[in-house]
């Protein structure tokens, strides 16, 4: 089946409420139709993964990024210069992304991947979950040959992944959400591909208007590419 076929198929499997194994720039991820409850459990059975841990999302987007979490004016700006890219960005959702995707937290880590594959799909199914293909705990997988689940419906195979590492996790979910000149709170929560480049963003950008704290977290290895749980992180 040639990649065209692939992505076809893929399409067909998540609007079915499959799962598909797909490439990303930073790890092969688990997807399945965000909306709905359904498709999401195979997808925390697939893992054995606890559901009280929540699953980011996948956008092709920032119109889509819009639909899924509230973003104010300033915060929008930061996101342009992080997205696309290996970044998952936690914002507050809205109501239309589902409790079980979040653990019930008014939370959500959104990805928009720079990857050609992950948005073509993305685009024709609408939000997919945005997890790593591998069992809960487990190093993601930047290869075909790493991916250890066996239930998923297809696996699109395109090599070793760009970065070969998990995304770096900035929680924006604290942002002001008003147009004054409130100072805007940012949190690192990972340390992931494209670190240094993403603190420079942050810096740069939320610094000049008032940034608020920074934290940085220690450098982890291994893990699952999820929301932000950063013992396990992705």
């Amino acid at each position: 089946m040639n990649i065209e076929d692939q992505i076809r198929t893929a399409v067909d499997i998540i609007k079915g409420g499959g799962t598909v194994v797909y490439p990303t720039e930073t790890v092969y991820g688990l997807g399945a139709d965000a909306f709905s409850e359904e498709a999401v459990r195979k997808v925390y059975k697939i893992k054995n993964r606890d559901f009280y841990l929540p699953i980011s999302i996948a956008v092709s987007s920032f119109e889509m990024l819009h639909k899924v979490a509230y973003i104010d004016s300033e915060t929008s700006k930061i996101i342009t210069e992080l997205l696309p890219g290996p970044v998952t960005v936690l914002l507050k959702r809205k109501e239309i992304v589902p409790d079980i995707l979040t653990a019930a937290s008014e939370v959500v880590g959104v990805r928009l991947p720079d990857n050609e594959i992950a948005t073509r799909i993305i685009k024709e199914t609408g939000p997919i979950t945005a997890t790593s293909a591998n069992m809960s705990g487990k190093n993601p997988p930047t290869c075909i040959e790493e991916v250890k689940i066996n239930l998923a419906d297809i696996i699109i195979n395109r090599g070793k992944c760009k970065y070969s590492l998990p995304s770096t996790v900035v929680d924006m979910s604290g942002a002001a959400a008003n147009e004054e000149k409130a100072k805007i709170k940012i949190e690192i929560k990972r340390r992931g591909a494209c670190y240094e480049r993403v603190l420079h963003v942050l810096r740069s950008k939320a610094a000049g208007k008032g940034l608020h704290s920074l934290p940085v977290p220690q450098l982890r290895k291994g893990g699952d590419r999820e929301m932000c749980e950063v013992p396990e992180a992705k």
